[in-house]
């Protein structure tokens, strides 16, 4: 008899932690990112909702002004190679309407003989008012400076005023977290984790969703306007030489001109003669 109840304690204790295990609940997981703005009222979604469209338009405006300034720089290598070696000024004309005005130093050439050219057929009959045909290339070499640098700086107002107020918009939102938060404190009377938790998690989400949307602006706005500076002052120098050339038919000595490296210190000149 005792065997017997000796072994049923056994068994009994055996059974025992494999009821336990079987009567354990399950952990919940902790709650996550939409979690904490599922919770959040109209003002908290709607700034969340703001932070994303800022971030859509800014990586939007990054990646087409990435590839646009990759694209101009292969297309301008391209341009520039040919033009201080070709024979003529027919030859450009023709790789110009051949191939169209794809980057700024295309269109500024362009423009600029077009200018030369309707100066020189329509010029001499009003002269009082056309001027010199150095005033009239002039004006449209600063014209189409003017346009290009617009085209350069298309875009980057927005991603400045994304990466300036994007952390304004994140603090809004940690401002109205943090005051859920004191206003489930005062309604319960005691500063409980459960009452707390999530108006405090909104709010530091809010914190790191609008430094993630800003910093990436400010980053890109910063690459992009020393970009466009770069380019400003390649086109400017271009320009000059342009204006020398087609002016007075000879380029001036330089080491810092675009030409290719194998041409030399001195630049060949085409002939303008062959234009007219």
């Amino acid at each position: 008899m005792t065997d017997t109840v000796t072994s049923t304690s056994d068994a009994a204790l055996a059974a025992a932690p494999q009821a336990v295990a079987q009567t354990t609940v399950p952990s919940t997981p902790p709650p996550g990112f939409g979690h904490f703005i599922a919770q959040s009222d109209f003002v908290g979604q709607s700034l969340f909702a703001i932070l994303v469209i800022m971030s859509l338009i800014s990586w939007a405006l990054i990646v087409i002004k990435g590839v646009a300034l990759y694209l101009r720089q292969r297309r301008s290598k391209s341009f520039l190679d040919f033009f201080w070696n070709a024979t003529s000024l027919e030859a450009v004309q023709h790789e110009i309407a051949t191939h169209g005005v794809q980057e700024p130093f295309a269109h500024l050439t362009s423009h600029a003989m077009h200018a030369q050219a309707h100066h020189a057929r329509y010029g001499a009959a009003k002269l009082e008012e056309a001027g010199s045909a150095q005033d009239f290339l002039t004006r449209t070499i600063k014209k189409v400076l003017d346009e290009e640098t617009m085209r350069l700086e298309s875009g980057l107002t927005m991603l400045a005023t994304i990466g300036a107020t994007a952390p304004f918009v994140g603090l809004f939102g940690t401002v109205w977290g943090v005051y859920h938060a004191l206003l489930a404190i005062g309604a319960t009377g005691a500063g409980t984790l459960d009452k707390v938790a999530g108006p405090v998690g909104e709010a530091l989400i809010m914190t790191g969703v609008g430094l993630a949307v800003a910093i990436p602006a400010v980053m890109a706005y910063n690459w992009l306007t020393r970009s466009n500076r770069v380019w400003s002052a390649r086109l400017d120098a271009f320009a000059f030489e342009l204006f020398t050339f087609l002016s007075t038919g000879q380029t001036l000595k330089t080491t810092t001109t675009e030409a290719p490296r194998n041409v030399g210190a001195s630049v060949r000149p085409i002939n303008p003669q062959a234009s007219a």
